[in-house]
C-alpha cells in the first residue's frame, strides 16, 4: 500500500515542531479539569449524555463506560465521576477515562514524588498523536506522553510496539507525565561506554556470566554489558562447542581481547585468562617421552588425545598399530580410553603435538622373529595379490609369496591359484631381519615332482622319453609325473639332432636331479659308455665267457 500524503504531511509537522512546543501543546486545558459527579440521563448510540449539574447536560464517548467485553458499566440513572475537558459547541466536553487517568496519575506522583530522574517506564504505544507523538500505557493503565522528537521511532507501524522509556516530566496541573525513549537509549549507549571504558582501563580477569550459548561461541554479561567469546577462544585445543563446557548461568573468569566502538562489539576470552599450557610443556616434555592421554575425539585420519591440561595431540591412525590393516581408529580405540603413547613431535610456537601408540608396541616383526624361524610351515590369508606373486598375512605381518613360489608348476601363477582373503598354508623360506622381510612358499610344503621322481630313479639310470622340443642349447624331453628333462648339446652324443622331431623317443642317462629347481639333466652320449659298462661287468662276472663270446651274442641279438 502506498503511503497517504496527509500521513506524510502530518510526519514532517512532527519533524518541525520543537520539544517545547509540543509540550505547551500537550498541556494545554481550556478548562481547569475539575472533577464534578454526573448523571447519566440517555445513552444514544456512541453518545452519552450526563448532567453535571445546573441542568447542563456533557457528552460522552460511550466506549469510556465499556468494558473489554463490551459491556457497559453505567446505565442511565447512574452517577459517575467526570472531567471537564471544555465544550463542544454548546454543551462541555467530559470524559469518565480522565478521572481514572488522574487516579493512577496521583498514585504514580505519591510514589514517586520528585524523584522520578532515571524513572524507567514499560508500556504500549495505544495511539500516534495528529501534532506530534504517542500515548503509551503501562500494565497498570496508566498512561503516558512520548513526544515524537523523544521517541527514535516514525508514526507508521508504532501503534502495538511495546518499548520502554525514561520519565522526563511530570505536569501535576495537567495530570500528565512526559516520557522519552531517546534520553533512554542515549543514556544506556552512554552507560555502556563508560561500562567498557572501565573494562578496557582494567587489563586484568573479570568474571562474567553466561547470558547465551550459540554455535559460534557465548554471550557474557559483565555486569550489564555483553561481551562475545568465539569458540576459537574457549579452549587451547582450538575451535569447541560452547555447549559441550558451559551452560547459560555458569559463571566464567574471561580476559578482554579488543572493543569495536562503531560496531560495539566486545571481544572476549576465556583462555586467554588461564595459563598457556604450551609454554608449560615446553619445558617438561620432550620427543621420545612416554605420556598417558585420553581418546578425546575421532576423525577419519586419526584419534585426538587430551593430555588432561587443556592441550590435545595427533594420534595419526597409521600410529596407531603396526597393522596397516586397520583403516578406521574407531575399529580399535573408543572415546575415553586412556592410553600409553610416545612423543614424536613437539613444536610449543606452531602448538602441534604428534603422539605415537604403535612405538611402544612390540615389532609384529620381532615378535615374529621370536617365534618363526626359516622351514617352518604357517598359516596365512591372501591379502594382495600382484603382478609378481601375493602379499599373505601372517598374524601382524605381511610375506611376499612370489609366483615361483606358488607352484612346482613355473606356468602357473598366483593369480591363477589365489583370490583375496583365501587361507592358505606355506613354509617360511627366508627371513631378511635388516631389511625385515619374509619370504613364503606354498609348493615347498609337498614334494617336488623331480622328489618323487629321485624316489624311483638313480644317477646313471637309462629312461626313454620324447621330445618336447629342441633348442640351440639342447634337447628338452617329458619324463613322468610330466618332468622335463635336458640334454644339453655336448651331451648328444651321436643322436643325429638334424633328423630329429618333437615327439621322437629318446634315450638317455640321468646325470643331475635337481628336487629344489625341479630339474632333471639327461645325456644321450653317456649311454654309450654306461651300456660298455655293463658289458664289461658282465663279463667279469662270468669266467666262463670269452670275449669273442660276447661280442658275438651281441652280434646275434642285432
Amino acid at each position: 500500500m502506498g503511503i497517504d500524503r496527509l500521513d506524510i504531511e502530518q510526519e514532517m509537522d512532527f519533524q518541525e515542531m520543537s520539544f517545547e512546543q509540543m509540550l505547551n501543546e500537550s498541556f494545554e486545558n481550556s478548562e481547569n479539569n475539575a472533577i464534578v459527579d454526573g448523571v447519566i440521563v440517555e445513552i444514544n448510540g456512541d453518545n452519552v449524555l450526563v448532567d453535571v449539574g445546573q441542568k447542563i447536560e456533557g457528552i460522552l464517548n460511550i466506549k469510556e463506560i465499556t468494558n473489554d467485553k463490551g459491556e457497559l458499566i453505567f446505565n442511565v440513572g447512574a452517577t459517575l465521576p467526570v472531567m471537564m475537558m471544555g465544550n463542544r459547541g454548546e454543551r462541555p466536553s467530559i470524559s469518565y477515562r480522565n478521572v481514572l487517568q488522574r487516579q493512577k496519575f496521583d498514585e504514580f506522583v505519591a510514589k514517586y514524588g520528585e524523584n522520578f530522574e532515571d524513572l524507567t517506564v514499560e508500556g504500549k504505544i495505544t495511539e500516534s498523536k495528529k501534532r506530534g507523538g504517542f500515548s503509551v500505557v503501562d500494565k497498570d493503565g496508566l498512561e503516558y506522553f512520548l513526544p515524537a522528537a523523544q521517541s527514535y521511532m516514525k508514526p507508521y507501524g508504532a501503534v502495538g510496539k511495546k518499548i520502554k522509556a525514561k520519565v522526563i516530566k511530570i505536569n501535576k496541573n495537567q495530570g500528565s507525565i512526559i516520557i522519552s525513549r531517546k534520553k533512554l537509549i542515549e543514556d544506556s549507549k552512554k552507560d555502556k561506554e563508560d561500562k567498557v571504558s572501565a573494562i578496557l582501563d582494567n587489563n586484568a580477569t573479570l568474571n562474567g556470566i553466561v547470558k547465551k550459548i550459540t554455535s559460534y561461541g557465548m554471550f557474557i554479561d559483565l555486569n550489564g554489558v555483553d561481551g562475545l567469546v568465539n569458540y576459537n577462544e574457549i579452549s587451547y585445543k582450538g575451535p569447541v562447542n560452547p555447549a559441550a563446557y558451559y551452560k547459560e548461568g555458569d559463571e566464567v573468569t574471561v580476559k578482554v581481547l579488543n572493543y569495536d566502538k562503531d560496531k560495539q562489539h566486545l571481544s572476549l576470552s576465556i583462555k586467554a585468562a588461564l595459563p598457556d599450557p604450551w609454554k608449560e610443556i615446553k619445558d617438561e616434555l620432550d620427543v621420545g617421552d612416554a605420556i598417558t592421554v585420553t581418546v578425546s575425539n575421532f576423525e577419519s585420519y586419526g584419534a585426538f588425545v587430551d593430555l588432561g591440561n587443556d592441550i590435545e595431540g595427533l594420534l595419526h591412525i597409521s600410529e596407531i598399530s603396526w597393522n596397516k590393516n586397520i583403516k578406521n581408529p574407531k575399529d580399535v580405540l573408543t572415546i575415553g580410553d586412556e592410553i600409553n603413547v610416545e612423543v614424536i613431535e613437539l613444536d610449543s610456537v606452531k602448538r602441534k603435538l604428534r603422539v605415537s601408540l604403535k612405538n611402544l608396541q612390540e615389532k609384529p616383526f620381532t615378535k615374529f622373529v621370536k617365534e618363526h624361524k626359516v622351514g617352518d610351515v604357517v598359516e596365512g590369508t591372501i591379502a594382495t595379490i600382484t603382478d609378481f606373486g601375493a602379499f599373505v598375512t601372517i598374524g601382524e605381518i605381511d610375506a611376499l609369496l612370489h609366483n615361483e613360489e606358488a607352484s612346482w608348476d613355473v606356468s602357473v601363477k598366483c593369480k591363477n591359484m589365489f583370490k583375496k582373503g583365501d587361507k592358505i598354508e606355506a613354509k617360511i623360506i627366508k627371513i631378511d631381519t635388516e631389511k625385515e622381510n619374509v619370504s613364503i612358499s606354498v609348493k615347498e610344503t609337498t614334494d617336488s615332482p623331480t622328489a618323487q621322481f629321485a624316489k624311483k630313479y638313480n644317477i646313471n639310470d637309462i629312461v626313454k622319453a620324447p621330445i618336447k622340443d629342441i633348442k640351440d642349447f639342447g634337447i628338452f624331453v617329458v619324463l613322468e609325473n610330466g618332468i622335463d628333462g635336458l640334454i644339453r648339446t655336448e651331451d648328444v652324443g651321436q643322436l643325429n639332432v638334424e633328423e630329429l622331431k618333437a615327439g621322437d623317443m629318446v634315450e638317455a642317462a640321468i646325470t643331475n636331479i635337481d628336487t629344489k629347481k625341479n630339474r632333471v639333466r639327461l645325456s644321450a652320449k653317456k649311454v654309450e659308455m654306461l651300456k660298455q659298462r655293463e658289458t664289461l661287468k658282465t663279463i667279469n662276472d662270468d669266467s666262463g665267457m670269452t670275449l669273442g663270446d660276447i661280442l658275438r651274442d651281441q652280434m646275434t641279438q642285432n
